[in-house]
């Protein structure tokens, strides 16, 4: 799969995903402190799921309309780099052929798939 890991999700996260066979850009790696709208617009651009701990993804997807391929939002009570890897590694084993064109909030215990926008 294809990703963009936001800066606030961190290199760990795209390193493990690169080493899982995606292919990912990291914000972290190539761009830090660049604007949200330029990672959702990057992601959009490269066909990419963002992956972000952002909520503000939230209103550029649902308030201003914002297009994307899929948005993968980490609410975790643990934000370490270790409990983001354990979410998004049960996050694609269960649900990988469902994530692409989703708004998809992810915590320890749940996942939910938002409204088509």
């Amino acid at each position: 799969m294809r990703f963009v890991v936001d800066e606030c999700t961190g290199p760990s996260v795209a390193s493990w995903l690169r080493d899982q066979g995606h292919d990912v850009v990291s914000a972290f790696d190539e761009q830090r402190g660049a604007d949200d709208e330029v990672w959702i617009q990057r992601a959009f651009d490269d066909q990419r799921i963002l992956i972000t701990n952002d909520k503000d993804f939230g209103d550029k997807v649902y308030r201003d309309g914002h297009a994307h391929h899929g948005v993968i939002l980490l609410r975790l009570d643990d934000e370490t780099p270790v409990s983001k890897i354990a979410v998004l590694k049960r996050l694609l084993e269960q649900y990988k052929d469902r994530i692409s064109g989703q708004f998809v909030v992810a915590t320890e215990r749940r996942v939910r798939f938002g409204r088509r926008t």
